[in-house]
């Protein structure tokens, strides 16, 4: 652990829907001096989501859904252009990222890789998100996706090809970090051309 950390106190504020702490701590500065420091630190579980490609036709899946904290953040319509994704829930990463393409996508794939792990927002929330990347074709698609209906998902599949994913990204329709980042990966791998 790290020596310039001590007397680490955790208060529960919330955990109403995910895990909301206030933790009080003490922090060697680069003076020497030992400080009390606060911060609220969410706790919500760690969660994996996959960009699905088809080198033949070079498109991409992505979801539409409705987000609440973007709406609240000046997001006017609240819709949110993402990859699919989801909490792990006791799930290893890979079967996540299998399980959440299929549930939201249609696609069943089998063959996926690792290529990220990201903390996307290290100074408040706890969660890693696992980055994945894999290849779907026609055949592989089971259902129309959309989600599941329990966990009040209403999510819209769109196929789109790859370059206008980018150009998405370019005119601000797609503002969801991991997003960005598995379209930037799979840009700078080449995967679709």
């Amino acid at each position: 652990m790290n020596p310039k950390v001590r007397n680490i106190r955790t208060q529960l504020l919330s955990d109403n829907w995910y895990t909301l702490n206030k933790i009080t701590f003490d922090y060697l500065n680069d003076k020497g001096v030992w400080e009390t420091q606060e911060r609220e630190s969410y706790d919500r579980g760690n969660g994996a989501a996959i960009l699905l490609y088809n080198k033949e036709k070079k498109t991409i899946i992505l979801t539409r859904q409705f987000r609440m904290p973007t709406y609240l953040n000046g997001n006017k319509d609240g819709m949110s252009i993402e990859v699919c994704a989801g909490l792990l829930d006791g799930d290893e990463p890979e079967v996540c990222a299998i399980k959440e393409a299929e549930e939201e996508s249609g696609y069943r794939v089998k063959n996926i890789e690792r290529v990220l792990e990201a903390y996307m927002s290290p100074g408040a929330v706890t969660e890693i998100v696992y980055l994945f990347i894999a290849e779907y074709t026609d055949e592989m698609k089971v259902s129309e996706g959309g989600g599941l209906d329990d966990e009040h998902e209403n999510i819209e599949v769109l196929e789109v090809t790859f370059n206008e994913a980018l150009n998405m990204v370019k005119r601000k329709e797609i503002h969801d970090g991991k997003t960005i980042m598995l379209l930037q990966y799979a840009q700078i791998h080449n995967l679709v051309e």
